[in-house]
């Protein structure tokens, strides 16, 4: 599935993509499991020092290399290698104003220098507005030769920031000055001709044959659409072989349908949940394929059309100077500076010259039309580390960017390889890889000792270095589908969801260090370690979660052993259950609330064989559950984007997975309900939660209107408390993530130093050096 791909973070994606343009936390669109395998087939086997070039495996690429259209992990890393930033991230994710002479910070006790292209200037005025003030550094080239100027970054703000722009950023989502008056007054012709109908007789706008083709490849794409769902519906048992759409659409949330309903029934029941849009509905009940890609003319009617009045320009969007811009917010905006990062692109590439003059209101391209940047999505130009040369067998070349700002990297060609999970260690130990990120399991630090003749995990075949990954992994708890009399939010569903919580906490211990070993440490609040809001031990008000029963009073002493700790957790239990409404009689639960079950479902991404940091969890906690009259039903997926499909569909009622995160802590992505407005503009990924509290949504908007780090991180500790106290997620796990190098073909001296989160293996590739 799709969903399973999508971007993430890299050094600069963290910026970029969905994750951070969105506005949250936690990644919107991959939400895998640790340790997912896949079935891929392998790189080529040339062997790496044969080639004379750098190697770096990956996994598979979807071929959409663009700075505005990349979706994947992979495919970002391609725009980045390629592409520069409009600002610089330093080591602990914070941005930096000074790139232009270079700004000093510390970091694990040395001081390094950053550069960037920019300088930036940030004001906060007296009537709310914010000032972004931008110069950029003189005598920038794309690799291709051709001056980098401020230009270039107007442009590439404008594709953003375009009507139809459908990409995976939302700098148009930002508060710019100027930015609703410019979207407003277009449609496109896909909205316009679905809004007019079949049998529409006025083809002002299109003509008749447009709209024969529309509806033909819009017929076509809604029943594979909706045979999916259905495919679903029958794969994952909700419905079976033969059973009517009207079957399964109530399985999917959409009770009510005619027993005769078509699929196009079915459809427009999903369309009007979301106001008529087909992007928002696809973005979240797609069953495997978004729906633009099931329409063979998709593009063909993405383009934008004027239906009314519309702003000429983004007011606040300002050229002031030969090589300067203004950008004026409206009000203040914490992510605001992240989502400013964009990689800059080349007008002269990716639009027209001859259509670009500011004082003109020509910003390179027709409004409301990105054929000519789609035309290009696969074969990427910029004035980043390297130059695009090809992509063919899973194999995509490079050659050195002679004009990169910061100089020319040392290793003149460099190869990313697609190469599956399971096979990248041994790539490296062949000599086909030089550089590979695997999954630090105990399997592979064995690995690596054993191929080290110091049996370290750094040595004279591979060097290792590791660093907390920005994210950790989690239980989930859909909040409507485990709850009591269907009201998710009252204190029975919420003691029902902590019954489960207090079991599943009691074993992370055991669980994390048995997988893991020293890789990883078991947390206690829903955020990463590596961001700055996130509680530490020595706080006040730090505590162990779940660690208190119905009452309020702790369920563990420090003296106890293990064993008296599991006997706690169920006792704790019961009383939760029985808060809950549960019958509760000599140390069992006989008998269920209305609303709730003696039976519930957990879904786990282990391969089907329990190859997964979390499966020991869920062992233990089933036995322990059924001691005290629960059963828990275990399903390991050997095909985990069933796990997604089935959240999507909000069918799940518990799962294991892992977050993503970004550098900002913002909250809003995954949390945000928007209930005091109907819930018509949630979180993108709220949906898996499904949590509604106005008074934490409240919190989330104080939090990110506001750039007093110190406020914010009182804002949040109060957030992470109010999550807890939903039990709709329980912290597992913080794991580190590895890269690997060839110690016998990268000199190690040269390689990136105190790499973080933040700062990637590549961020400093240009002073990459082979071993002589």
């Amino acid at each position: 599935m799709k969903m399973r791909k999508k971007v993430i973070a890299s050094l600069l994606a963290a910026v970029m993509a969905t994750s951070l343009l969105a506005g949250c936390s936690k990644g919107t669109a991959e939400k895998k499991t640790d340790d997912q395998k896949t079935d891929q087939k392998k790189a080529g086997d040339t062997k790496a020092d044969a080639s004379g070039a750098m190697v770096f495996a990956t996994d598979d690429f979807n071929a959409k290399f663009s700075p505005f259209f990349a979706d994947t992990v992979p495919d970002q890393t391609i725009s980045d290698l390629v592409s520069v930033g409009l600002l610089t991230m330093d080591r602990s994710g914070a941005m930096v104003y000074k790139g232009i002479e270079g700004e000093k910070r510390e970091y694990n006790g040395k001081e390094y220098t950053y550069n960037g292209i920019s300088d930036l200037t940030v004001t906060e005025n007296s009537d709310g507005t914010v000032y972004y003030d931008f110069t950029m550094k003189d005598g920038l080239k794309f690799s291709d030769g051709e001056p980098l100027t401020v230009d270039d970054v107007i442009f590439s703000m404008y594709v953003f920031a375009d009507p139809t722009y459908d990409g995976n950023a939302s700098f148009f989502s930002l508060p710019i000055q100027g930015m609703k008056e410019y979207r407003s007054g277009v449609d496109t012709l896909f909205n316009l001709i679905l809004a007019a109908g079949e049998e529409n007789k006025d083809f002002s706008k299109w003509t008749e044959e447009q709209q024969k083709t529309f509806w033909t490849d819009y017929k076509t794409a809604v029943d594979a659409f909706v045979k999916e769902i259905v495919d679903l519906c029958v794969s994952n048992g909700s419905n079976k072989e033969g059973d009517s759409i009207a079957a399964c659409a109530a399985n999917y949330g959409y009770e009510g349908l005619k027993d005769d309903a078509t699929a196009m029934d079915f459809f427009d029941a999903m369309l009007a949940k979301y106001d008529g849009s087909v992007s928002k509905m696809s973005a979240a009940e797609s069953a495997g394929t978004q729906f633009a890609d099931l329409m063979p003319s998709y593009k063909e009617f993405s383009v934008g059309v004027e239906t009314g009045e519309s702003a000429p320009n983004i007011s606040g969007i300002q050229k002031t100077g030969e090589n300067t811009l203004r950008v004026v917010a409206t009000k203040v905006d914490a992510q605001m500076i992240y989502q400013l990062s964009i990689n800059v692109a080349p007008l002269h590439y990716y639009g027209d010259k001859a259509q670009f003059d500011v004082e003109k209101n020509q910003f390179g391209f027709p409004k409301g039309d990105l054929s000519m940047m789609r035309e290009k999505i696969s074969k990427p130009l910029g004035a980043g580390y390297y130059v695009f040369e090809k992509y063919e067998n899973g194999v995509i070349s490079f050659t050195a960017n002679e004009n990169y700002y910061d100089g020319a990297p040392k290793v003149k060609n460099l190869r990313v390889n697609y190469v599956t999970e399971a096979d990248r260690l041994n790539s490296i130990l062949a000599g086909t890889v030089d550089i590979a990120t695997p999954s630090f399991t105990t399997e592979v630090a064995d690995a690596i000792k054993k191929a080290n003749s110091n049996g370290e995990l750094s040595g004279d075949k591979i060097h290792t270095v590791a660093v907390d990954a920005l994210g950790y992994g989690y239980i989930g708890i859909n909040t409507h589908n485990v709850s009591v009399n269907k009201e998710p939010g009252s204190d029975a569903s919420k003691n029902l969801r902590r019954a489960f919580a207090t079991i599943f906490s009691v074993y992370r211990d055991l669980a994390i260090s048995t997988y893991y070993g020293d890789r990883a440490s078991v947390i206690n609040y829903p955020i990463s370690n590596t961001s700055w809001a996130a509680p530490q031990p020595t706080d006040d008000g730090y505590e162990i979660a779940f660690s208190k029963d119905a009452q309020g009073n702790p369920i563990y002493t420090s003296d106890m052993k293990d064993e008296d700790k599991y006997a706690a957790a169920k006792k704790a239990a019961l009383g939760f259950f029985e808060a809950a409404g549960y019958t509760v009689e000599n140390g069992k639960v006989t008998a269920a609330p209305e609303g709730a079950k003696m039976e519930y479902e957990i879904m786990i991404g282990g391969g089907g064989s329990g190859d997964h940091p979390s499966f020991m969890i869920l062992t233990e906690a089933k036995k322990a559950l059924a001691d005290i009259g629960i059963t828990l039903t275990v399903n390991d997926l050997s095909n985990t984007s069933d796990l997604w499909n089935k959240l999507q569909a909000r069918q799940a009622e518990m799962w294991c997975a892992a977050w993503n995160a970004t550098p900002d802590p913002d909250m809003y992505q995954v949390y945000y309900s928007d209930i005091a407005n109907g819930g018509k503009e949630p979180g993108g990924s709220n949906y898996m939660y499904q949590i509604e509290d106005p008074k934490l949504d409240e919190m989330i908007l104080q939090a990110r209107e506001s750039t007093d780090q110190e406020f914010r991180k009182t804002m949040y500790k109060a957030c992470l408390n109010d999550i807890i106290d939903w039990a709709c997620e329980v912290p597992i796990y913080q794991r580190q993530e590895v890269t690997t190098f060839s110690s016998e073909r990268i000199n190690i001296d040269t390689i990136t130093p105190d790499m973080t989160s933040f700062y990637k293996w590549f961020a400093e590739i240009q002073n990459y050096q082979l071993a002589k």
